[in-house]
């Protein structure tokens, strides 16, 4: 008997628009036949410029289909439909980068020999069926990211969705379909939580990619720790924006407020706290929080009524541990005002959590080194923020942040070709970029004397 985890409920008014049957085991263990059949037969008989084609392929059917795709995140949860556009032409130009350079990055790689005769090198080659466990809140993003350099390589790929997201979830199984990949190499599942334990402990998966909550996470990697297997994860974020000077108050206040509130403050390397130079708090924080405020008109939901419990709570939290918080409107449902956070009391639990939704922390710092410090004063590391008119300063600190990225007087300037992930409790490894394409590739030495 199946049951219906699976559903699209649409966060703007709690309807259930569609319902998708658990997968059975027997499903599962099709699933996992089905890829490793492809990872045996196809991976291994075909060549990387013929696996870069169907993703190619699959490029052209995001940009192709991207109306109809970005409506189905939209209905599931609740994303802008401009950004929902976005979230899919972005996969679309991460599937082209791994098509357009992926020869490149498995090429052999020559190795200098120190001592004897011969020659030796390092081959790129698959490790065999990788499982996915993916988020809602960039339902195509997140799989482009781990799906496209693992296809380029020849892994073949199961892929457990967000239970709040069959329908992107099948968009994207049609789409590898249409392209040409061959029955296996990219299977959805629509599993359970224990299906998912008992996927990684099976013989057949190789290694499993994580993208959520710590919590989460620390399950995934302790079974797959039991079981010797390789996992990525990415995790949580309380991402430090720290503004040390500006010679345009406005544009960084407007780099801030993107930062905070982009998919209603709902990803992971959001900016979530807010650390700022004493001369500039006060300027800041008035034109801050007046943005944020502004933002409540039209304001997305968040993905579900769960989420903004949760959020409300945190907050209640916070006020009554002696935080201040400015706001406006009131919550409706998944509908979650923005507001801005003052006073956060050092020993709140608000100080060490993330909040996932519109609403930000400010801090005043009379120091570079006190904003350091306060930078990193987080179990978190996955990206933070840098805003300063001093060259020199930009570099010097974001050499000291504790992080897995910094970005210097930008927002939004992530792309293909950078390396993504985190340290501490954001997790490990890395996505996109040539870091993307080795996490789960055999890096084999051959050796050979003459």
């Amino acid at each position: 008997m199946t049951t219906n985890m699976y559903a699209v409920v649409d966060p703007a008014s709690g309807d259930i628009a569609a319902q998708y049957p658990t997968a059975t085991d027997e499903t599962i263990d099709a699933a996992l036949e089905s890829a490793t059949r492809a990872h045996r037969e196809w991976s291994k008989s075909v060549t990387v410029a013929d696996r870069v084609k169907l993703l190619r392929a699959v490029a052209d059917l995001h940009n192709e289909r991207v109306d109809e795709l970005a409506a189905v995140i939209q209905r599931e949860m609740g994303k802008p439909l401009d950004q929902a556009t976005g979230e899919v032409e972005f996969s679309a130009a991460i599937y082209a980068y791994y098509a357009d350079n992926a020869e490149r990055f498995l090429a052999d790689e020559p190795i200098d020999l120190l001592e004897g005769e011969g020659s030796a090198l390092i081959r790129r080659q698959p490790i065999g069926v990788l499982l996915g466990v993916m988020p809602w809140n960039y339902p195509y993003y997140q799989v482009a990211r781990f799906a496209a350099p693992n296809l380029a390589l020849g892994n073949t790929i199961v892929l457990k969705h967000a239970p709040q997201c069959p329908e992107s979830a099948a968009a994207l199984q049609q789409i590898f379909t249409d392209a040409g990949f061959p029955e296996g190499a990219y299977v959805n599942v629509y599993a359970t939580n224990e299906q998912v334990a008992d996927m990684i402990a099976d013989p057949r998966v190789q290694a499993v990619s994580f993208t959520g909550s710590e919590r989460a996470g620390a399950v995934i990697a302790e079974t797959a720790g039991r079981n010797l297997k390789k996992v990525v994860l990415e995790l949580g974020g309380s991402d430090p924006f720290i503004v040390l000077s500006t010679n345009d108050l406005d544009a960084t206040v407007e780099a801030a407020l993107d930062a905070r509130f982009e998919n209603t403050g709902q990803a992971c390397n959001a900016g979530k706290r807010f650390i700022v130079a004493d001369d500039l708090y006060e300027p800041f924080l008035d034109a801050f929080t007046k943005g944020a405020l502004n933002l409540a008109e039209g304001l997305a939901p968040l993905s579900s009524v769960a989420a903004a419990d949760r959020l409300e709570e945190q907050i209640r939290r916070a006020v009554a541990d002696g935080a201040t918080l400015v706001t406006e409107g009131r919550r409706e449902g998944a509908y979650f005002p923005p507001g801005v956070l003052t006073d956060v009391s050092p020993a709140s639990p608000a100080a060490r959590e993330e909040l996932f939704g519109p609403v930000a922390t400010v801090y005043r710092v009379a120091s570079e080194d006190e904003a350091v410090a306060l930078a990193n004063d987080t179990l978190f590391g996955l990206g933070s923020y840098v805003f300063t008119t001093d060259a020199e300063q930009g570099m010097r600190v974001a050499d000291q942040i504790e992080a897995g990225m910094v970005f210097v007087n930008g927002v939004g300037i992530e792309g293909v070709e950078l390396p993504f992930g985190g340290i501490k409790r954001s997790g490990f490894g890395r996505e996109l970029g040539r870091a993307g394409i080795d996490e789960f590739a055999n890096r084999k030495l051959i050796r050979v004397q003459s």
